[in-house]
C-alpha cells in the first residue's frame, strides 16, 4: 500500500518486534492516529477506522498480535472476487430506453384506470420518441413506440387504439396553451401599442388648440 509511504512501513515492522502485547497495542494505536493524518481522505468514509485497521493489518503482511476492535481480514478473503452487479433488465434492444422510462411504467401500471393512468402513458409515450430517435439518429413512425410500450409492459400498457400521438390528450391540451399564450401576446402587444399611441393624440389635440 504505497500511499502510506516508507515510514509507516517501518513503524509496523518495529511494532511487530516489540517483546509485549501491551507495548504493540500502544504502538499500533498511534500507527493508526498517524495513517489517518496521512490520509485525511479516508475520514469522509464511512467506518474510515475500520479500514484503517485493516489496512495495519495488511501492512504487517497478516502477521500482527494486537488487541484490535475490529476483526482482522484474512488473505482469503482479500482475494475473494466481488460479486457481479445485477443491472437493471431492459429486454431486447431496448436499453436506450433506460431504466426511468421502466420505472414509469411500473408507476402507470399501478395506477387505477382514468385521466391520470392515460395521461402518464401518454407521456412515457413521447418520452420513448425522443430517446428513440437520440439513440438511433433516425424517424420512429409512433406505431413502433407504441409496440416497444407494450412489449415492456408486458402487455399490460396499450395506445394502440391510438393513430398517434399527435392525437392524444396531451398533444392538444399543450398546443391549446402555446395558441392561448399566442393571442394573450398579441392581444397585449395590441394593448400597448394603443397605450403608446394614445400620448401622442393627446399632443396633436394641444398643439392644434395653440395654434388657434
Amino acid at each position: 500500500m504505497p500511499e502510506y509511504g516508507r515510514i509507516i512501513q517501518q513503524l509496523v515492522e518495529r511494532c511487530k518486534e516489540l517483546p509485549t502485547k501491551e507495548e504493540r497495542n500502544e504502538m499500533a494505536m498511534a500507527i493508526i492516529d498517524f495513517m489517518g493524518q496521512r490520509n485525511p481522505q479516508l475520514r469522509d468514509e464511512e467506518n474510515y477506522k475500520h479500514k484503517l485497521w485493516d489496512h495495519l493489518y495488511i501492512l504487517a503482511n497478516h502477521d500482527l498480535d494486537v488487541d484490535s476492535p475490529y476483526p482482522f481480514p484474512t488473505p482469503e478473503q482479500l482475494a475473494e472476487k466481488p460479486k457481479r452487479m445485477e443491472y437493471p433488465k431492459l429486454q431486447g434492444d431496448f436499453k436506450f430506453y433506460g431504466k426511468s422510462i421502466l420505472q414509469l411504467i411500473e408507476k402507470a401500471i399501478e395506477l387505477e384506470t382514468g385521466d391520470e393512468k392515460e395521461a402518464l402513458i401518454e407521456v412515457i409515450a413521447n418520452n420513448m420518441k425522443k430517446s428513440y430517435n437520440v439513440y438511433n439518429k433516425e424517424h420512429v413512425t409512433d406505431d413502433v413506440i407504441f409496440r416497444h410500450l407494450k412489449e415492456l409492459s408486458e402487455n399490460r400498457l396499450d395506445l394502440t387504439g391510438i393513430d398517434s400521438l399527435e392525437k392524444s390528450k396531451i398533444y392538444y391540451t399543450s398546443n391549446n396553451n402555446n395558441r392561448n399564450n399566442n393571442n394573450n401576446n398579441r392581444n397585449n402587444n395590441s394593448n400597448k401599442n394603443n397605450n403608446s399611441n394614445q400620448p401622442n393624440k393627446r399632443r396633436h389635440n394641444n398643439n392644434h388648440k395653440n395654434r388657434k
